[in-house]
């Protein structure tokens, strides 16, 4: 078992002697604000002893020095808006907020690539680089506050993942922060390198667990032209999820999203967002979007979208084909997570993936637990992807204590309906101390044990993001 030291006052002088007096926080108070995530705090929250905002990837390296020789927790944190508890110094210690280290290095356009710092938040890359015709495919739904490095180390998915696939699809290069304080880069701005093992990848996806992510270098592909998105409503989400594999079997079509709500999430959301969208005795909805470089494309493939839709059983089609109204519709999507964080401040957003084919399979035994168990379980997601985020929502008759049983239970009881239908716990939200203690259940003890390994490897004191994935 690791033993930790403890943050002193003499190694707070240390970190102010480092990042400046003004970026070292100790204030309980201030320090607050480094404590949760976009988890329940009730539950998953805890203190850190001090926060550390580094500008530099030197002062990342100085950190972690001093945190090695004095064996204290470190935990790495963008924007804290995960929904694993990743970013949660579970163990107390040093919170390393990258909040700073938030610059456009480059936009390379002969190249295709933006370089750039972990604390960037995503929607300004696009802001960006949109001026050069250009975007990053890769972006997750929150992308008005989460940070680049925060998408890198949880490898998010989003709404576009159907076509272009998640982040790690698109870096390309990376500089980072080992356990031990080296700087290492890899990759660059190469689209193929087969050059030994492709390090980078080991990172991506890793939730800070195995070093700090302090530069980014990301592919960028052409803006496409025109875009053209579909509002379906269905009479249930039975209904709606069972077109999902048709559209893209029957019709040969990959859309550019293909985005699942049920009637409470949408709801949910209209309310957070004071938004009077009419949308009938629909009880549930598909987002679906096209895009490509020729109008008379896009729009032939929406069309044919619309029309699988309405031959399987949707209500009605609604055409978003403006920027106004595509930004109605898709801020209600983007909306969901955070408006069932306002209504409901003790719920569990979880992050079911199954392959495609098994998504009607899933919602309908998510449907029976719920009403066997008398617990709302409003989902929505990534359907084109098999990714679904059901959302289990405290019934106000239990205590908090009462609803955290409730709660693991009905997962134990989700997650064996995952097993069955070939699914797993996490398709882009992580592990982090939520998911920790189902990981071994579902990729098994060889491939846990060897990730055990790589961990002890890089990380042989234990000091990086502690708490998250194993125990």
């Amino acid at each position: 078992m690791n033993t930790y030291g403890r943050v002193t006052a003499e190694i707070v002088e240390e970190l102010r002697a480092i990042v400046g007096p003004r970026y070292v926080v100790v204030d309980p108070q201030k320090l607050e604000a480094y404590a949760h995530d976009e988890t329940p705090k009730s539950r998953y929250g805890h203190m850190p002893e001090v926060a550390a905002l580094p500008s530099t990837t030197e002062e990342v390296s100085a950190i972690v020095k001093l945190a090695s020789r004095e064996r204290l927790p470190v935990t790495p944190r963008g924007a804290g808006s995960g929904l694993s508890g990743g970013a949660i110094p579970v163990l107390g210690g040093i919170v390393v907020s990258l909040e700073r280290m938030n610059r456009i290095l480059e936009v390379d356009r002969e190249n295709l690539v933006v370089v750039l710092e972990p604390g960037v938040i995503t929607n300004q890359v696009n802001e960006e680089v949109a001026r050069h015709g250009l975007f990053f495919a890769g972006y997750p739904m929150s992308v008005e506050t989460c940070f680049i490095g925060g998408n890198v180390a949880e490898n998010a998915g989003g709404g576009r993942a159907v076509k272009y696939g998640v982040t790690a699809r698109y870096v390309l290069g990376l500089e980072v922060v080992t356990p031990t304080g080296e700087v290492l880069s890899f990759g660059g701005k190469r689209v193929k390198d087969v050059t030994g093992y492709d390090v980078k990848q080991l990172f991506i996806g890793s939730e800070g667990t195995l070093g700090i992510v302090t530069k980014v270098i990301l592919r960028l592909l052409p803006l496409p032209a025109h875009t053209c998105t579909l509002l379906v409503l269905f009479p249930d989400p039975a209904t709606a999820i069972a077109v999902v594999p048709a559209i893209m079997s029957e019709g040969r079509m990959v859309p550019t999203s293909l985005e699942f709500m049920d009637r409470l999430s949408f709801d949910t959301a209209c309310r957070y967002l004071n938004d009077p969208l009419d949308y009938g005795q629909a009880g549930a909805m598909l987002l679906i979007e096209a895009d490509g470089a020729e109008r008379e494309q896009v729009d032939r493939e929406a069309e044919r979208m619309g029309e699988i839709c309405l031959a399987h059983g949707a209500t009605e089609v609604y055409v978003a084909d403006n920027y106004t109204t595509r930004e109605r519709v898709w801020s209600i999507r983007r909306n969901i997570a955070e408006a069932f964080i306002v209504d409901a401040p003790l719920r569990g957003i979880e992050d079911f993936v199954v392959p495609i084919a098994a998504i009607p399979s899933l919602v309908e035994e998510v449907a029976r637990i719920s009403a066997a168990r008398g617990i709302l379980m409003p989902s929505y997601g990534h359907a084109g992807d098999g990714n679904l985020h059901v959302t289990l929502v405290k019934p106000a008759a239990l205590s908090p204590q009462e609803w955290y049983e409730q709660e693991d239970a009905a997962l134990d009881e989700l997650y064996a309906v995952l097993r069955r239908l070939g699914g797993t716990i996490s398709g882009e939200h992580g592990i982090g101390s939520k998911r920790r203690k189902w990981l071994r259940s579902f990729v098994g003890d060889g491939e846990y044990e060897l990730m055990r390994r790589i961990k002890g490897l890089l990380d042989p004191a234990g000091i990086m993001n502690p708490g998250k994935m194993f125990d």
